[in-house]
């Protein structure tokens, strides 16, 4: 018997980082459903039914895709874990919130599915790509002040994987101290001449599920003064590429920080 026939067959991923893992290491098949949220990669929103948002599911609907294991992110998808679980499924839930966790999680997957020498590999050249960015960053005469902001109303800033990378893209996260707190409700600013007080040379929005418009971000009241304001620093990283604590986060969510940084430095440095 293959090592491959051990692991699960059926797999239902409840969000977006599992499945792009298992179509990056070739184990697509497995998926018979998705998050709605996917859209990494882009073809598994056509190959394979959606059956879950993040905090609700389709627990009938996951039921009848008879999975023979479900994947799911963090203490608030417990809800969806224990209904499936009181109807006999399994259920493997990761609550990975900082990079070494991410690699955890996904060399255990890996490993699940028969695939440990493949992630393995795949893992060694995301790990090398952090190191050599983080070279490079390390070379800079002048690290930028980074506000990230996952949310404007109230102002969330970055969770404690985003918070990291920033650090290796070469900047530094204006709220450190929030960044432990898994829960974005405990990273809520509730004063935003907080915001300004700190004056981040770059302000990047991450808003989940709508466009951050950088202009609105401008004209709020006592912003002008902020260095990343008033040198037009504000950007936009998809959330897919970084608020998934899985592969995009680690290769195209830190290459965009990086390169912001490196044109900041480039200006301002």
């Amino acid at each position: 018997m293959s090592t491959a026939s051990l692991g699960p067959q059926r797999i239902v991923c409840l969000t977006e980082e599992t499945t792009e893992w298992l179509y990056l290491l070739g184990e697509e098949r497995r998926i018979v459903g998705i998050s709605g949220y996917t859209v990494r990669p882009a073809r598994a929103r056509t190959e394979k039914p959606r059956v879950s948002a993040f905090l609700s599911a389709k627990i009938d609907k996951i039921l009848a895709l008879e999975p023979d294991c479900v994947f799911g992110f963090s203490d608030l998808q417990a809800d969806i874990a224990a209904a499936l679980i009181r109807h006999g499924v399994q259920v493997t839930v990761f609550n990975q919130r900082s990079v070494a966790e991410i690699f955890s999680m996904l060399y255990q997957v890996a490993a699940m599915v028969g695939q440990g020498e493949r992630g393995l590999v795949l893992i060694k050249e995301m790990q090398q790509q952090l190191a050599d960015i983080q070279r490079a960053a390390a070379a800079l005469a002048r690290r930028p002040k980074i506000f990230f902001e996952e949310w404007d109303e109230p102002h969330i800033s970055a969770i404690r994987w985003v918070s990291e990378l920033m650090g290796i893209a070469g900047g530094d996260d204006c709220f450190p101290e929030l960044a432990t707190q898994s829960l974005g409700k405990n990273r809520i600013i509730a004063d935003g001449a907080e915001i300004v007080r700190r004056n981040p040379d770059i302000i990047i929005g991450s808003w989940c599920g709508k466009k951050f418009r950088p202009e609105k971000v401008a004209v709020r009241p006592g912003w002008e003064t902020v260095n990343a304001v008033k040198n037009r620093q504000l950007f936009e990283i998809k959330s897919a590429d970084i608020l998934q604590p899985g592969p995009a986060a680690l290769t195209d969510g830190v290459a965009q920080l990086h390169r912001i940084v490196m044109d900041w430095s480039l200006a301002h440095g």
